[in-house]
């Protein structure tokens, strides 16, 4: 099975404050709102982080849990002075292991994140 576009869904506790990080402090742009549970975040190539409120019975956000969502950038460097500049605090990416370089980072509510940059 090949998937060309759909939505990684995270719990948050306060909507406001999580589109408010995910589409002004990353600078991703906002692709739906629906009502005050749940709002779509565009993350490029067809794909979504579906922002969904918590309710009685769902999943909580988890400090360090078993997601986490990874964006790809061009120059790391410069995504990091980007988002440090707009106050979020990150990892200093370790040197190149294996043609990658991460740099970790968590939402408000604590779910794990990270930017990387492939070599070459």
């Amino acid at each position: 099975m090949y998937v060309d576009r759909g939505t990684i869904t995270v719990y948050v506790s306060d909507m406001a404050r999580a589109i408010g990080f995910y589409s002004e402090t990353l600078g991703l742009p906002v692709a739906y709102r629906g009502g005050s549970g749940f709002t779509a975040i565009a993350a490029g190539g067809g794909w979504n982080i579906g922002l969904h409120a918590t309710h009685p019975g769902s999943p909580t956000p988890r400090a360090r849990g078993a997601l986490s969502v990874g964006f790809a950038v061009a120059d790391l460097d410069a995504a990091i002075a980007t988002l440090r500049g707009r106050g979020l605090a990150l990892d200093s990416p370790p040197p190149s292991v294996g043609g990658i370089r991460l740099a970790h980072f968590t939402d408000p509510d604590g779910n794990p994140l990270y930017l990387y940059q492939v070599a070459g």
